[in-house]
């Protein structure tokens, strides 16, 4: 989830439990208390200053786990104490703290980037994988939540409506989710792909827009859809950003299938299953979730293999990120790289 809602959530919840310590803090300081701890785990982003690989191993790390959730809480609640010099002490704002803290672990682990809940103790990311890292809905009902709060401000009712609606809206994509599936499954049987793994990854826009993964051992097929429409969205060169985006996801009815490979065919993916299976290149197969050959870049003095991963795959969004693949320069040894908008950078 992006940090703005993630600090609208904290805020949004912090009004709702209004009242839970005592002496109850002010509904005002607890709301920006809520805001800022919900956007506080998101500071991990400062290990993109060290490296990128720093990044990828740290990003939803310690910051959003379960498990360092109670250090956090004291440590940050102790903060809001001393700021408030004379005021309760850090047992008062450790409630909300630890509400606001949940909040941001629970927004992340329902995309499908998941976050390392049981850090440091694990590295695996956990997420179900129902929402759209940026949804549009899903932070117009917290903004919803935070206006009728404003306008009844002696209530806690828009607040807790405003969570209920936020859950409802969750448990519909889920359902969603099952559909999407659904639709794969039976594609992948008419297409003869009994063994295939089926799964689905929400998109932009709308919550009936899915991304339906088929991968067996050579890689994937899949197809951009939306699950209620029956037309397909026209979106000339005058459209809007949204509907551009938007116009990808076609009926199922009209769905087209798409196929990228893991390794490439014949001689090609052995060169290239052999450099995704290379040491230095653990962090990748450690951080994709669908990995799939990207291109080979080959020149006379040069190769490079890059690989992809289709979990960011949002077409109309621009260049794909988190490109990274393995390159050696004449008869010197493979080294980790990175590609960005076409620069190539080292990442150890």
């Amino acid at each position: 989830m992006d940090t703005l809602t993630h600090a609208l959530s904290g805020a949004l919840l912090a009004r709702a439990t209004t009242g839970l310590e005592k002496p109850a803090l002010p509904v005002g300081r607890r709301m920006a208390i809520g805001a800022l701890v919900a956007a506080f785990p998101d500071l991990d982003v400062v290990t993109s200053w060290i490296s990128p690989l720093a990044y990828l191993y740290n990003h939803r790390g310690v910051t959003h786990s379960l498990v360092m959730l109670p250090l956090w809480t004291v440590l940050l609640a102790w903060i809001f104490a001393l700021i408030w010099r004379g005021g309760p002490g850090w047992k008062t704002y450790a409630p909300v703290v630890a509400l606001s803290l949940a909040a941001h672990i629970a927004g992340d682990w329902i995309t499908t980037f998941g976050t390392m809940i049981f850090a440091p103790l694990s590295d695996y990311r956990h997420g179900i994988g129902t929402t759209f890292i940026i949804d549009l809905w899903f932070s117009g009902i917290i903004i919803a939540g935070l206006l009728l709060s404003l306008l009844w401000r002696r209530s806690r009712v828009p607040a807790v409506a405003g969570l209920v609606v936020l859950a409802g809206y969750v448990v519909l994509q889920s359902v969603l989710l099952q559909q999407a599936v659904e639709f794969g499954r039976g594609y992948a049987q008419t297409a003869g792909l009994t063994q295939a793994r089926v799964s689905a990854l929400p998109r932009p826009v709308s919550p009936f827009n899915w991304m339906v993964v088929i991968e067996d051992d050579q890689g994937y097929r899949y197809s951009q859809i939306n699950l209620i429409r029956k037309e397909v969205l026209q979106a000339g060169d005058d459209a809007g950003f949204i509907r551009k985006l938007d116009a990808v996801y076609r009926p199922l009815d009209q769905a087209v299938w798409e196929t990228d490979l893991r390794y490439g065919r014949g001689s090609q993916g052995a060169v290239v299953r052999a450099v995704f299976e290379h040491p230095q290149f653990e962090f990748f197969r450690w951080f994709s979730a669908y990995p799939a050959l990207h291109r080979i870049d080959s020149e006379a003095a040069s190769l490079c293999i890059w690989f992809k991963d289709l979990r960011f795959l949002t077409p109309g969004r621009g260049s794909l990120p988190f490109i990274y693949g393995m390159c050696s320069e004449g008869a010197g040894p493979m080294r980790a790289y990175g590609l960005d908008g076409g620069t190539r950078f080292p990442v150890y």
